[in-house]
């Protein structure tokens, strides 16, 4: 009963999904618009008209549909080896936006990685039987294994544990269809948000986990996580030299290896290679490790999917010398920019006299506009040097972890949504050759 309360709060969330027509819609028309659906946002030309005709006073999330859609694209192409068969699982929790997942769906990703029964029955209302889930949260409870399995025919589990292995056989009344996937702990030296703490089994401990779960699989997995933004290729490649070792002292068969997500996108500080060199690594390290030619291969991307197809404009309340209090932060759309230090691209919108905005550009730092002296953002951001009052700003690369995470703290919660068909502030996209394909994915 909790967990049916917990959807229907989640289903109701602040968010209004705006209509913009700039000859009718205005914000004394902004209560009649805010229970609309995502199916009824209609496509806005530039972030600036919207901007202009309609002055928001609470954040926007501005979404770009193509971008999604060819991000998707991308991966569904060149994830891919002739030798393996190759799988894309879009790890839900960076963004679980309807529209956004329409839009995975609708360019070729219909598998997801679910970590909890909300975004279990999220995927089965959008798509039902079209779609297969993934339940790669290694631990999960008793009624969210039970409910995964036996309601909504879930067969894919991750685990780093006995215990958990034992739990999951308990609950699924030793089920013999399962399919069971053992996350190692790597080391995460190259990526910007380590997640190697939480989760996973060492490897030298790993043996005879992987083979008690070898015993009552019936399809065995190793999965791993080189952590958040990773930065540098090579980790893919010693995660999967890593796995080859455990699974070569295990002396078992290995049905599907899970790289995980970690796949960066571009900010202003951290560009990282082509997303095709990060697949050459993968694909050349898995051809060397011979795990057979009827092991699966699978990555769980979010960011890489979703980050540069959503931007937030906020406004700008009050400045005082280089920080400047807006209407969104580290407890909204933000909270990269706060403890973990994101810093991303931005451009700032004066409604009246754009032109006096001065070309010249000086680094700022954002507060949020809660109470708590936490909401901090330092930057630097880089606009221009008479930014003011009433100025807005587009803030770029947040398709993943801004909507998934904002609370309502202090009464903030309320934030816009619309979809525009401009270009993103940066891409990891738009110059790459979507027909490149790596000679080292052949046979």
């Amino acid at each position: 009963m909790a967990q049916e309360q917990e959807y229907d709060r989640a289903k109701n969330s602040k968010v209004y999904y705006l209509n913009f027509n700039k000859k009718n819609f205005k914000e004394k028309n902004f209560s009649k618009n805010k229970d609309q659906h995502a199916q009824d946002i209609s496509v806005v030309k530039t972030i600036r008209d919207f901007v202009v005709a309609n002055k928001p006073t609470i954040p926007v999330y501005c979404v770009r549909p193509h971008a999604i859609k060819r991000a998707a694209k991308f991966f569904v192409k060149n994830f891919s080896h002739t030798k393996f068969d190759s799988s894309i699982l879009y790890s839900v929790k960076s963004n679980s936006d309807k529209s956004v997942l329409q839009n995975l769906f609708d360019s070729g990703i219909s598998k997801f990685d679910v970590a909890s029964l909300f975004e279990i029955k999220l995927i089965n209302e959008l798509f039902a039987k079209k779609a297969k889930m993934f339940f790669m949260h290694p631990v999960k409870s008793r009624e969210a294994i039970k409910s995964a399995y036996f309601d909504y025919h879930i067969r894919d589990f991750s685990l780093d544990s006995f215990d958990e292995l034992e739990k999951i056989l308990e609950v699924t009344k030793n089920a013999k269809d399962l399919n069971l996937h053992v996350r190692l702990a790597i080391p995460n030296s190259h990526s910007v948000i380590d997640l190697s703490g939480k989760f996973g089994i060492l490897p030298s401990g790993a043996t005879a986990l992987v083979r008690k779960a070898r015993a009552v699989a019936k399809k065995l997995g190793i999965c791993f996580h080189v952590g958040s933004q990773c930065m540098d290729p090579v980790e893919y490649r010693n995660a999967v030299n890593t796995a080859k070792e455990v699974i070569k002292k295990a002396r078992v068969r290995l049905d599907v290896l899970d790289v995980g997500g970690g796949f960066p996108s571009i900010y202003p500080t951290m560009t990282p290679l082509g997303m095709n060199s990060y697949f050459d690594e993968i694909f050349e390290a898995i051809q060397q490790a011979e795990f057979g030619n009827n092991c699966e291969i699978w990555c769980e991307p979010g960011r890489a999917l979703v980050a540069e197809a959503v931007s937030l404009v906020v406004r700008v309340e009050a400045r005082k010398q280089n920080m400047l209090y807006i209407n969104d932060g580290t407890y909204g759309g933000l909270f990269d920019a706060g403890f973990p230090g994101f810093i991303y691209p931005t451009q700032a919108i004066r409604i009246k006299n754009p032109k006096t905005l001065e070309s010249e550009k000086t680094a700022f730092g954002f507060y949020g506009p809660t109470c708590d002296s936490m909401d901090s953002m330092k930057g630097p951001f880089s606009l221009p040097e008479n930014i003011a009052e009433g100025d807005y700003i587009e803030i770029g690369q947040l398709g993943a972890y801004s909507r998934s995470i904002r609370t309502e703290f202090n009464g903030f919660g309320e934030v816009m949504q619309i979809e525009v068909d401009e270009e993103p502030i940066d891409s990891m996209y738009v110059n790459q050759d979507n027909n490149f394909e790596s000679s080292s994915r052949k046979i």
